[in-house]
């Protein structure tokens, strides 16, 4: 009896570990901002499934499709916005990283900042090697992804990497908004990933 207590008090243990209560009372992911809690609309996308379609805008309002990439490896960076500094040494990190892989790899950078603010951005840090991408229209890759914070219209900090199937194959949301994501993590899943195409 007393090994039957002791089994029944550890699964009840770990099952409390398993199932967040954040989870329980609202089926809504929360990350730090800072020391705030906020909430992220809608729900992260599964590893091993078909990713999730989405349309952004370039930086002409040109409307870009996920499947536009159709057949390559590809790796999102999704950011708040560009003009704080852990998002500029993101995608400029990302941006120095690209030239490391061949023409079958496609690296983007989703943000809501306007499109105007993004080419500005990307020409004043001469970021040219990866695309940068804005869900300042639909917010469609945000709700899809379950990145878009509730009442601040911004996307969490997170990194997806989709391979050549269209199969998400890595994710990572930073569960602090203001702090680096794991680059070379990131990037050797990446390598990964591709060799395995």
């Amino acid at each position: 009896m007393q090994k039957y207590v002791s089994f029944l008090a550890a699964s009840c243990i770990y099952g409390l570990v398993l199932i967040s209560p954040n989870v329980l009372a609202s089926e809504k992911t929360q990350v730090l901002m800072g020391e705030k809690t906020v909430t992220l609309e809608g729900k992260l996308p599964k590893l091993s499934q078909m990713a999730p379609g989405f349309k952004v805008v370039d930086d002409h309002f040109s409307p870009v499709m996920l499947s536009d990439f159709k057949g390559k490896t590809v790796l999102i960076s999704a950011v708040p916005s560009l003009d704080t500094g852990v998002c500029a040494l993101q995608t400029k990190r990302f941006n120095s990283e690209v030239g490391h892989f061949s023409d079958d790899v496609v690296m983007l950078t989703i943000s809501a900042d306007l499109p105007f603010a993004q080419k500005r951005f990307c020409k004043v840090e001469n970021v040219d090697k990866i695309k940068v991408l804005s869900d300042s229209v639909w917010r469609d890759f945000g709700e899809k992804y379950g990145l878009l914070i509730q009442d601040y219209g911004l996307l969490a900090r997170a990194i997806f990497i989709i391979d050549a199937e269209g199969k998400l194959q890595y994710q990572e949301l930073v569960p602090n908004i203001t702090e680096h994501p794991n680059y070379d993590a990131a990037l050797e899943a990446l390598k990964t990933i591709q060799a395995q195409q």
